[in-house]
């Protein structure tokens, strides 16, 4: 049986500066929530990985780092993320990080 999976971000941390900083982590972090789909792999427990990213003159997402040893993690941050466009992406080259939750139901 398949173990359904939650997949929430973390509203706390988005590093970035821009002129209104906190309307765009807001806007970012809801943008990209919306790109993940729920996964069909197993977690044991509740897993927390910090996702470090950029952006690249064609306003696509290029995932730089993913804080986990899980090749199934690994993968399905780098297929459901890197170059990916938002619509309003943040600075290009700037580096912006984000918790990524998956819980086990």
């Amino acid at each position: 049986m398949l173990t359904a999976l939650a997949l929430v971000i973390a509203t706390t941390t988005l590093l970035a500066s821009n002129t209104n900083p906190d309307e765009s982590k807001k806007s970012i972090r809801s943008q990209i929530q919306k790109l993940f789909d729920v996964t069909d792999f197993h977690v044991n427990e509740d897993v927390t990985v910090e996702i470090v990213f950029t952006f690249d003159s064609a306003d696509e997402i290029i995932v730089l780092k993913v804080d986990s040893i899980n090749n199934d993690v690994l993968n399905y941050v780098r297929e459901n993320l890197n170059h990916k466009t938002i619509s309003n992406p943040g600075i290009k080259d700037r580096h912006y990080m984000i918790p990524l939750v998956i819980k086990k139901r």
